[in-house]
């Protein structure tokens, strides 16, 4: 028995359904890369925390702050990139309303996040700034 020529109708189904696990496939890597990413920036700020807490000192945890929130803000970019990945092939307008509202709430907790950390490093810069400063009336190293 001979096979039946392929149609183009069949060959643009099964192009279809290869586009669509491929596209799933590499949604699911982006969201296992930012749950990642949100893991190993719990691991990092509670290591930090124990080590500074180990030196018997108060702890300085706006350091400890900055460093969790820039491993949230990249994971939020992995997240929301996954997202768009999941209405890439045939959204319906649900699914287009969904991603809307999730990129306006990751986006605003993007913009919130960097905000919060471009301020506390200007603080933090400011503060350290100050402690440099050469007292008035002293001569500058040599």
């Amino acid at each position: 028995m001979q096979a039946l020529p392929e149609t183009p109708i069949t060959l643009f189904a099964r192009t279809e359904a290869s586009v669509v696990a491929a596209v799933q496939w590499l949604k699911l890597g982006a969201e296992l890369v930012g749950a990642a990413i949100i893991a190993l920036g719990i691991i990092t700020a509670g290591l930090l925390l124990v080590k500074e807490l180990a030196k018997h000192r108060t702890a300085d945890f706006t350091a400890i702050r900055l460093t969790l929130a820039r491993y949230l803000a990249l994971a939020l970019e992995f997240q929301l990139g996954a997202d768009i990945l999941s209405t890439a092939i045939a959204p319906s307008w649900e699914q287009l309303g969904k991603l809307g509202a999730i990129a306006v709430i990751r986006t605003a907790l993007n913009f919130f996040l960097s905000k919060e950390m471009q301020d506390e490093r200007r603080q933090s810069g400011d503060e350290q700034t100050v402690v440099a400063r050469p007292k008035q009336g002293a001569r500058p190293a040599a």
